[in-house]
């Protein structure tokens, strides 16, 4: 049922910074928290005056705690070091900057100083051009890689037929995706056009997450009138009611009627959440956004662009981790995200035919949404309730009547697993989730631009037969001719290289490296899931929890 609420005086203390017609931004940009320490020398550099504890830092300016007092309009170099995650990334980084004090809080102890430039225009002065001019050469040097190694495929071709065809095959449609994608461009902001949006939250036991996911769809640079957030709980067990209760609550008169929560007294599944806060939507475009992400402020004006084309009818953002920085496996999720997003979404939108709008960030004409609800939210798979593949379902639907496109400047933050067994466990599902849409697309893909078409069904082609290769490649050849799989090796790496100089191109950070590790991983480790959701594709458990109702259908 839908939670209604007493009207009653918010406690302004918690206001979010929700934007209003009269809202501006500081031309310093956000402000991050930093707990980091700072040293404070004479204006030329060359003597310590004072060291500081950093209280946050933005783009134009940093405010700390010294050990020594300071007076407004003094002027200083302030070193210190921007440690991974403080901002975001791309800024880690040592730095040595011009500044002058701007502000002094005697209450507080807090100085306030501006940089000479900002932070941006220094590391791009310092680092960043010195990034793009080595990922350039890096990009040139394994596309060399490349083709001498395919030039040896070709001239050994008939001696190994499966392995050499299959090598050429998987170079061609890898080099065409960053091929394509470096075509790609995101739609412009069309003056005047803003569509009415409802944004759908599905929330399942995220008690830890859910407040900052309803903050972030608030704060937007939207128009308030033409916007609502709707949060669906489906049935958790933890306290995420009482928390989107309590943001209700406090967010009141800012909010309006923007704000809804309607919670299922059961759980019932992903699907069904998503389906619920569609129908309870009032927007033209519905977006849905998993309660785990988080928008950026200009997400909705981005994502909404593509919808200016009648023909489209679903757009996907950019979703970057949130918790990159946490360990190995979370820097290497980074890499892949992002080159899932920015090459293969970007190459498939040049066609309007984006296969999977992905769940944390994900709009659709309302209109056509609805026209397919009903089937999407009932699809069964051998008889049994889809419970999983939400997203690339729901693709498939709007595929078959309208475009779907990737809008690279729609940025959301997502939490991806941090340990091995969520992330195996992830892992499977989406590949399950995969082989039944894939299969599904099928009947209407030979439909789409030819080249297009082509480069899906090696898409699906491809990995299905990676383990029989790869096997062939490692195990029969060694053992059968002593022939070692040197060149495939090389292969993997060079196309590693390839996938990591690019990241260090259009992140500039330190991160990329971490693309090659990912790429062995993914070869040793990940590419076997396939052989088991090859063998299990008709199994519909999350593997990480099971929705009741699903679980009755499935029964009855």
């Amino acid at each position: 049922m839908t939670e209604v609420f007493p009207r009653q005086k918010p406690d302004r203390r918690f206001l979010p910074d929700i934007p209003s017609k009269q809202h501006t931004r500081r031309l310093s940009g956000p402000r991050y928290f930093s707990q980091g320490q700072a040293d404070v020398y004479s204006a030329d550099g060359k003597y310590r005056y004072t060291s500081g504890r950093t209280v946050d830092i933005s783009e134009g300016g940093m405010m700390l705690v010294p050990d020594k007092p300071l007076r407004v309009g003094d002027k200083a170099v302030l070193r210190f070091f921007l440690s991974a995650g403080t901002m975001p990334e791309g800024f880690e980084s040592f730095v040595k900057l011009p500044a002058r004090v701007v502000r002094v809080d005697s209450a507080s102890g807090h100085v306030g100083f501006e940089f000479a430039n900002p932070l941006s225009q220094y590391l791009r002065r310092k680092r960043w051009r010195y990034f793009e001019t080595g990922s350039l050469l890096g990009i040139l040097l394994a596309l060399i890689g490349v083709w001498f190694i395919k030039k040896e495929s070709i001239f050994y071709f008939w001696f190994d037929v499966p392995v050499f065809l299959y090598g050429l095959c998987a170079v061609f449609y890898l080099l065409s995706r960053f091929f394509f994608a470096a075509l790609y461009r995101p739609y412009k902001i069309t003056p005047g056009y803003q569509p009415s949006v409802t944004i759908v939250i599905p929330c399942f036991n995220e008690e830890e997450w859910i407040e900052k996911t309803i903050h972030g769809c608030l704060n937007q640079l939207y128009p308030e009138e033409l916007l609502e957030v709707i949060v669906v709980d489906d049935g958790s067990s933890d306290n995420s009611v009482a928390v989107a209760r309590a943001v209700r609550d406090k967010i009141y008169d800012e909010a309006g009627d923007r704000l809804v929560v309607h919670a299922f007294p059961e759980n019932r599944g992903k699907r069904h959440a998503l389906a619920a806060g569609a129908r309870m939507a009032k927007g033209e475009l519905v977006l849905f956004v998993d309660s785990d992400s988080f928008l950026q402020p200009d997400a909705v004006l981005h994502v909404v662009q593509p919808f200016h084309d009648p023909h489209i009818g679903g757009a996907a953002g950019r979703c970057e981790v949130e918790n990159k920085w946490t360990n190995i496996l979370t820097r290497m999720q980074a890499v892949r995200y992002f080159i899932g997003f920015r090459i293969f979404k970007a190459a498939e939108s040049i066609f309007d035919v984006v296969t999977c709008l992905s769940g944390p960030l994900a709009c659709y004409r309302r209109t056509v949404l609805m026209r397919y609800l009903d089937a999407w939210e009932s699809q069964t798979f051998l008889g049994r309730p889809a419970t999983f593949g939400d997203d690339r379902s729901l693709t498939n639907f709007i595929l078959g009547s309208h475009y779907a496109v990737y809008q690279h400047t729609a940025v959301c933050n997502t939490i991806v697993p941090s340990t091995y067994g969520k992330f195996f466990t992830q892992q499977m599902r989406w590949k399950r989730s995969w082989l039944r849409e894939s299969l599904r697309a099928c009947k209407f893909m030979w439909l789409k631009e030819p080249f297009m078409a082509i480069s899906f069904y090696l898409g699906l082609i491809l990995p299905v037969m990676a383990p029989v290769v790869v096997l062939r490649a490692f195990v029969f050849m060694p053992a059968a001719y002593g022939i070692w799989p040197t060149m495939y090796l090389a292969g993997v790496l060079l196309m590693s290289i390839l996938m990591c100089t690019s990241y260090l191109l259009l992140k500039r950070s330190n991160l990329w490296l971490y693309g090659v590790p990912f790429c062995f991983f993914y070869l040793f480790v990940l590419l076997w899931q396939i052989v088991w959701a090859l063998l299990t594709f008709w199994k519909s458990e999350w593997g990480t929890r099971a929705s009741k109702y699903d679980k009755s259908m499935a029964m009855g």
